[in-house]
């Protein structure tokens, strides 16, 4: 060491308990294909070396000119070395990026990862791709020198919950970039085999933007990829294979991608486009921050992977966009407003949609898939990009009262519409099972019209502010009058025998629950339950209330409007004890209908107490 470095101290720090765990989940569990540990260290070998390749036309000091960057692996007896000559890691970056896991999601994936210890598909999803380094090695030293520094650091570790760092000799540390070393375990010493290294690496890292050179016992150095560009070759040159190896490298998935989107665009602007829309969904899908995974290139030199290149409702798409029209040295926070990055983002958002839709109509069943995946996610789309709304429609899928195991299309339903039908109806719920055990359907069950069931938790916003499809507007099951009577039923339903006595229960509970509900009147959403409440016409829809109700703030939900089934026994045995005078259980009955029309809806009794008071009496005068 030098005198400088031999009066720091070896430092020695504590794991974040997170990966303390994620590193004994992954040197004990069993995993059915290590391989996976090389291909996570040269994925973090190459983008080092694109950071420092985009730093440096800022600052083209950092490297020397004519300087080549690439990544080098070096086999030795037990050990195996990955080195790179990219933007390197001061003292702090080592600590925070081998000592903690700051990335969201980490407790999700602590528990797949133990739940599913042979699935390695689970590695590479969250960032944590450094640690893999354990399932085959006792010890893992890393030198590394940030570009520009004047001091190099060592950091290592030998998995078990803690990890040591102090200064390196400048002597023995690359001039920029970062060296790892595993020290071997006994049973994984074939990965110091050369042909092994070879056969990982073009499996796996072909289509690193990276050359990637092995030096192996007495053999020549070899140069196992170029760093060529796929997405710049003519898709006629490209096989399934190395797309799928490019798609795994790109974006950190292990699936087989759904879709593969490949092309060139020339004219007003000249870019290149590789895209993959994945079959497997995500483990950070729904993570708040709601980042894309899209890198951009401009002419082949890597710019940023923090990009809104496409909008959040497109986040699970992986892969390239590489521009021949923006300027090298353009900042970061100048591309997130700039008109020709503007433009691409439009007309490659327009391709996805297009190829999405072309899914769709020749391959149901794989689209079906893609649905399942990400339907959640593009439905935000609709809330936040109007404008694309018709497009997004056409991609858009829903479970309805018909679907069954399904998926239909809102031109199946508008297709399928019944006699007299002049609406798009819908229910709002928290799940499949509550929408479809809501009694607001009994009346569309009975004239057979297909009802779709909105169950994302966006659901409730886009539909309020979409005009409709195709002519028809959207109305909910549970908003306003329902306009059934209009529809032929297909299922005969009991009538009441006097429509008089009915009206004569309304008018009773409107004064009864005068200061509770808005209105009471008769329903024709009703077939089999006695009551239901509903939302006013021109108010938001029930679910939509309580989704705001819910927030601090934002106030109580309206009061609602209560409807009564004049056929049902309940309403019927009300009315004849009005017709006879006989009251005295009838105060009770109307708060207890009440209460009943908020258990259907998902709610508690708004005085759960004083209605088990009345219920009690109710049935003690019953059975008495």
């Amino acid at each position: 060491m030098t005198a400088e470095a031999s009066h720091t101290p070896s430092e020695s720090h504590e794991f974040q308990a997170e990966v303390s765990r994620l590193l004994h989940l992954m040197v004990h569990s069993v995993y059915s294909n290590k391989d996976i540990f090389l291909r996570e260290l040269i994925s973090n070998a190459a983008d080092a070396c694109e950071k420092l390749r985009w730093r440096a036309l800022s600052e083209p000091g950092l490297i020397a000119e004519g300087a080549r960057l690439a990544i080098s692996i070096t086999a030795g007896d037990g050990t195996l070395t990955i080195a790179d000559n990219g933007i390197g890691m001061d003292r702090g970056e080592l600590i925070a990026n081998l000592g903690t896991i700051a990335k969201s999601g980490t407790k999700a994936f602590l528990e797949q990862i133990a739940d599913k210890g042979e699935n390695s598909r689970l590695i590479g999803q969250f960032g944590v791709g450094f640690y893999s380094a354990f399932m085959v090695a006792d010890l893992v030293t890393v030198v590394s020198r940030a570009a520009g520094s004047a001091e190099a650091w060592i950091w290592r570790s030998n998995g078990l919950g803690s990890f040591e760092i102090e200064q390196a000799d400048l002597a023995d540390a690359p001039e920029h970039g970062t060296r790892v070393t595993l020290t071997l375990k006994d049973d994984a010493k074939t990965y110091a085999d050369g042909f092994t290294i070879e056969r990982i690496v073009k499996e796996y890292s072909a289509h690193v933007p990276v050359p990637i050179e092995l030096k192996a016992g007495e053999a020549d150095e070899k140069e196992l990829t170029d760093g060529s560009a796929l997405w710049a070759k003519p898709k006629s040159e490209i096989s399934k294979d190395e797309y799928k190896d490019f798609y795994g490298t790109v974006g950190g998935q292990w699936d087989e991608p759904a879709l593969t989107i490949h092309y060139h665009a020339e004219g007003r602007h000249d870019y290149s486009v590789l895209l993959f829309v994945p079959s497997m969904k995500p483990f950070d899908l729904f993570d708040p921050a709601r980042k894309g995974k899209v890198k951009l290139y401009v002419r082949r030199v890597f710019i940023s992977d923090e990009v809104e290149l496409l909008p959040a409702w497109a986040r699970f798409v992986r892969g390239v966009i590489d521009s021949e029209d923006l300027p090298l040295n353009l900042s970061r926070e100048m591309l997130q407003h700039n008109p020709v990055l503007d433009a691409i983002r439009k007309a490659v958002t327009t391709r996805i949609l297009s190829e999405l839709g072309k899914l769709a109509e020749t391959d149901a069943e794989a689209y079906a898939k893609v649905w399942d995946a990400f339907g959640a996610v593009i439905k935000e789309g609709l809330y936040e990009e109007p404008e694309r709304r018709d497009d997004l429609f056409k991609v858009t899928r829903f479970k309805t009262t018909k679907s069954g195991d399904g998926w239909r299309s809102l031109g199946d339903y508008v297709k399928d519409l019944k006699e007299n039908q002049t609406r798009i109806y819908y229910v709002l719920a928290d799940s499949p099972e509550r929408a479809a055990a809501s009694p607001h359907l009994e009346g569309f069950k009975a004239r057979d019209v297909e009802v779709l069931q909105l169950t994302d938790p966006v659901d409730a916003f886009w539909v309020r502010t979409a005009l409709g499809f195709d002519g028809k507007p959207f109305q909910s099951v549970t908003q306003g009058a329902s306009d059934l009577d209009q529809i032929p039923e297909t299922e005969k339903t009991e009538k009441p025998a006097d429509a008089e006595r009915a009206a004569g229960v309304v008018a009773y509970l409107k004064e009864q629950l005068k200061d509770r509900v808005a209105d009471v009147r008769a329903s024709s959403r009703l077939a089999e339950s006695p009551v239901c409440l509903v939302a006013p016409d021109f108010g938001p829809d029930k679910q939509f209330e309580k989704i705001m109700a819910r927030h601090e703030g934002l106030g109580a939900a309206s009061k609602p409007i209560l409807e009564i089934n004049p056929a049902h026994a309940q309403i019927a045995a009300m009315a004849k004890r009005l017709e006879a005078g006989d009251t005295a259980a009838l105060e009770d009955a109307a708060i207890i209908l009440l209460g009943q029309a908020k258990i259907l809806d998902g709610e508690a009794p708004d005085d759960p107490a004083d209605f088990a008071r009345r219920l009690g009496r109710v049935l003690t005068a019953q059975l008495g």
